[in-house]
């Protein structure tokens, strides 16, 4: 079921775009985090599917289609379990007038702890197109998992790497990086949409770890709940 909030009175320019459904509780907080970044938000709630996990390539491009039909330039796509961090508000209005590109990216911090990100080999170098240009229409991809949010924009496409971070949440619980893991070996269990695989995501081996610089935190603060945030089905798997 998708729902739309739009702040009235004012240009829609930019709106987030995200799905929820085991994660639902964590939406007021993610929308408190994006609130000064964004004119409003178009929501995909998913909790009355039947399936263990729903296609995830089908939700996103309703969700672009509808922030586009429903006049904006931009989306900001995000996840219930993540935040950006709180400069990106003040980077905005030049991340928008920014009209030759396309796709910005930000560097994705898989959060240890609420204050703590992993650094070493793959983890240091995650990146995600997250603020995506509207202007010449939306894709539908092939495939159902594991497609960035740029797979459904028409190419070429001008991408700039911001100096920005996300922050995600859910890798902070051990049980929630194993349950991750074995969920997507669920789904994908032969590894044809991802390449390295996901036995990483449970794999501690050699991890290094950065704080939050100063000044590059996120709001609001993060308090744990000891929930898995997916399906507890998995969690034994």
């Amino acid at each position: 079921m998708m729902s739309a909030e739009i702040k009235p009175g004012r240009p829609v320019r930019v709106l987030a775009v995200f799905s929820f459904r085991y994660d639902a509780h964590l939406v007021p907080a993610m929308i408190e985090n994006i609130a000064p970044m964004v004119d409003g938000w178009i929501a995909y709630d998913d909790r009355a599917s039947n399936a263990l996990y729903s296609n995830e390539v089908r939700r996103r491009a309703m969700l672009l289609r509808a922030a586009r039909n429903a006049g904006a330039a931009w989306a900001l796509a995000i996840d219930p379990d993540e935040r950006f961090e709180d400069g990106m508000a003040a980077a905005m209005p030049a991340l928008l007038a920014d009209t030759a590109t396309d796709v910005h990216t930000f560097a994705l911090r898989e959060m240890y702890a609420p204050d703590t990100y992993r650094i070493d080999g793959i983890w240091g170098e995650k990146r995600q197109g997250r603020l995506l240009s509207l202007k010449d229409g939306i894709v539908e991809p092939k495939g159902d998992l594991h497609l960035p949010w740029s797979a459904f924009l028409p190419k070429p496409q001008q991408v700039n790497n911001t100096p920005l971070n996300l922050y995600h949440l859910k890798m902070i619980a051990p049980e929630r990086r194993s349950a991750r893991a074995a969920l997507y070996k669920h789904l994908d269990p032969a590894g044809r949409m991802q390449k390295v695989g996901y036995d990483y995501l449970a794999d501690e081996t050699g991890a290094a770890f950065e704080t939050i610089p100063a000044g590059r935190s996120y709001s609001p603060a993060h308090v744990d709940d000891g929930e898995l945030w997916m399906p507890r089905l998995m969690a034994s798997a």
